[in-house]
């Protein structure tokens, strides 16, 4: 799954990468939590980058963005009821450096932070919905699309989140049929990625600062350490 994701990168080198021009200014998060807003690009308006709220609500449903749906799953899009319209019609790209889930451990769970080998800024695959049928920011929703993990990510987690390529982006956004989107719903290269333990401050959507993303000692390393004296 992907719960926590981030993007703390240059605003220009972000606007450069993705071709498009945020709505409001881009500031660094380091701990993007469901229920708030967080960057994408969506399929209707490709040259802006717009803020909706993590945890989509289908057009017919009366929940609130608070107890949406923050992530779905790729090998049932196109079937479920809550994601079927927005796979085949509002597709986006949830604009990321990165995300954090939490791994098994002797004592509890301790989170890792995922991300590129060279710490780029890339695009997750996301469908969005709006709310009230109203164009505002405030009126929209989105989701993340996860698939089974790649070798980095299944040492933390049983699920990841689709990442996308730059060759694939568009594709994503642009594309007619949804059995042309298929192929895009694969784990990320491993080659690509690393993931290391980070503080559990993370746990807290309250925390948000650049100290999230330093690493600490591997939980299992503090219980060796503890062990030999």
């Amino acid at each position: 799954m992907c719960g926590r994701t981030s993007l703390f990168a240059d605003p220009e080198l972000v606007r450069e990468r993705f071709d498009a021009e945020p709505t409001r200014p881009l500031e660094p998060r380091y701990n993007v939590s469901p229920g708030q807003d967080h960057p994408v690009v969506r399929n209707d308006d490709p040259d802006a980058i717009r803020f909706p709220t993590w945890g989509l609500v289908p057009s017919w449903s009366d929940d609130s963005p608070s107890s949406g749906h923050i992530n779905a799953r790729a090998e049932t899009l196109a079937e479920k009821p809550s994601f079927r319209e927005a796979f085949a019609e509002r597709r986006c790209l949830v604009l990321a450096d990165g995300f954090y889930d939490w791994k098994p451990t002797p004592t509890g769970k301790q989170p890792y932070r995922i991300e590129r080998e060279d710490r780029a800024p890339f695009a997750f695959a996301g469908l969005w919905e709006p709310l009230e049928d109203g164009p505002d920011d405030r009126n929209a929703t989105f989701t993340i699309v996860t698939t089974e993990p790649n070798a980095v990510v299944s040492e933390v987690h049983h699920r990841m989140p689709v990442m996308l390529s730059p060759g694939e982006e568009r594709r994503w956004l642009d594309a007619d049929s949804e059995s042309d989107l298929a192929d895009l719903l694969d784990p990320y290269p491993a080659a690509e990625m690393h993931a290391y333990p980070v503080s559990s401050g993370v746990n807290d959507p309250a925390n948000d600062g650049p100290e999230l993303i330093e690493e600490v000692p591997a939980e299992e390393d503090v219980q060796t350490g503890l062990d030999e004296f």
